[in-house]
């Protein structure tokens, strides 16, 4: 039996994971929904989140993953004998094939878009030529799938050379890089005139505009930022060295992932506050592929430097979430179906190719196909984000805090009793048992609508 591949270091390990929650509901979902939702009172409840959910639900998928060092389905086996609830797995897998095929075409439309920077094609047009422009490339039948395809393509050559040549490598070089793009952003945003006003709505609350609704927007973006429920943090965690603090892990990747969005928030409030407040999250495409563009004409040194740099941040970004997604199928392809890396790696392309290109044409031929009154774009959506993530991340909640042997938990939270977490592991379980669940069932059940009439 082949001896299963684990990151070579723990900083590629922590790269990697921080690489696999850091995306563009970061750079750009982030901005967008604090713009929407009143700016620093959103973020008090956004970092309220991040430690009350994101790092328990984080820690409970790490000791999954870690302690029993195999795939989501393999680890459910293992842990809950007997029983049916692997057959649970199959709403990760399902989830990050879903996400995969529609986020691979934003993606692909992020690789058209850094190789017109580079063109120079985004530099000195008008707001209207820009959103001419975005209109007819994703109504376009071939070019938008095109895109998406060579994004897949590029997302199969790297997770076909496995975990030590491939997703850590890419992260250790992807993940600084993209932290020294977000600080140039942010060191050019500050030296505007709109720096202070930007700065002033993000970090100083308006409690008068904290209503329900900002406070479930808010929880529910740290949610999903963290890509917690989606097996891809309990997948990556099976690739940890026995002797990785999960506790500090966990932390380090929620910390860094969080101040990736406030990074972003930096970036973007500066240069496009009079756009984003007032503005919801349908309004994204449009401040990412339109507004920026048009505003960085407007920036010291020109649209070129500042839209390559840009459309550079968010490829980045998309690579390192969607080979995380991409591996949790791999994996389970691996290991409970045995196939080779490659072959396993295919099919997972293949699959993705297929609905990203029917997720493509929902802005093109296929607009007017609807599934429950959306397009499958839409649909995809709706179906990963508001149903099977927050499932799943009730469900890992539930797992770690109620079914499984509590002693199995501490030797993973403890490291068999060699690190010390004795202060904070009463916390972390109350938050595992109740907190989290109850705030990720609050998430779902506002995903589905149901509040609509109250809030």
């Amino acid at each position: 039996m082949t001896e299963r591949a684990q990151f070579v270091t723990r900083l590629g390990a922590i790269a990697a994971t921080v690489g696999s929650a850091v995306g563009l509901g970061n750079i750009w979902g982030f901005p967008c929904s604090a713009g929407s939702n009143g700016g620093g009172a959103f973020l008090l409840i956004y970092l309220g989140c991040v430690f009350l959910v994101g790092i328990p639900v984080i820690l409970c998928e790490f000791v999954i993953g870690r302690g029993t060092h195999k795939n989501v389905s393999g680890a459910l086996k293992q842990l809950a004998p007997g029983t049916k609830l692997h057959w649970f797995s199959y709403v990760g897998i399902c989830a990050s094939i879903m996400i995969l095929s529609f986020y691979s075409v934003i993606c692909g439309w992020v690789v058209e878009y850094l190789i017109q920077a580079i063109s120079g094609n985004l530099s000195s047009q008008s707001s209207d030529e820009y959103e001419k422009m975005f209109g007819a490339f994703v109504s376009n039948p071939w070019r938008s799938s095109l895109w998406t395809l060579l994004f897949l393509l590029i997302n199969f050559l790297v997770l076909r050379r496995g975990i030590k040549k491939g997703i850590e490598k890419v992260a250790n070089l992807l993940m600084p890089i993209l932290f020294v793009i977000l600080i140039v952003f942010c060191v050019n945003a500050l030296t505007l005139d709109t720096a202070k006003d930007g700065l002033s709505f993000l970090f100083h609350p308006d409690f008068s505009k904290l209503t329900p609704k900002v406070a479930i927007s808010a929880m529910g973006q740290a949610f999903f930022s963290l890509s917690i429920g989606l097996s891809c943090i309990l997948t990556y965690a099976s690739y940890f060295r026995d002797s990785d603090p999960l506790f500090r892990n966990a932390t380090i990747v929620a910390l860094l992932d969080t101040l990736v969005a406030l990074l972003a928030g930096i970036m973007i409030f500066p240069v496009a506050i009079s756009f984003i407040q007032g503005t919801g999250d349908k309004d994204s495409f449009e401040l990412v592929f339109v507004t920026l563009p048009n505003l960085f004409n407007g920036l010291p040194g020109g649209g070129f430097v500042w839209s390559v740099l840009f459309f550079l941040l968010l490829f980045f970004a998309s690579l390192t979430s969607t080979i995380s997604m991409s591996e949790i199928s791999i994996s389970f392809f691996q290991e409970e179906h045995g196939m080779s890396r490659t072959k396993a790696t295919g099919v997972n392309t293949i699959v993705c190719m297929v609905f990203g290109v029917l997720c493509a044409q929902s802005f093109g031929v296929l607009s007017d196909f609807t599934i429950f009154g959306k397009t499958i774009f839409g649909f995809f959506i709706f179906l990963s984000n508001d149903v099977l993530l927050p499932l799943g991340g009730v469900f890992f909640a539930w797992f770690v805090g109620w079914f499984i042997d509590k002693k199995f938990v501490d030797n993973q939270l403890t490291n068999f009793g060699t690190s010390e977490v004795s202060v904070w592991r009463k916390p972390l379980m109350f938050c595992i048992r109740y907190i989290a669940p109850m705030v990720i069932v609050v998430i779902f059940l506002y995903g589905l609508g149901l509040f609509d009439a109250i809030l």
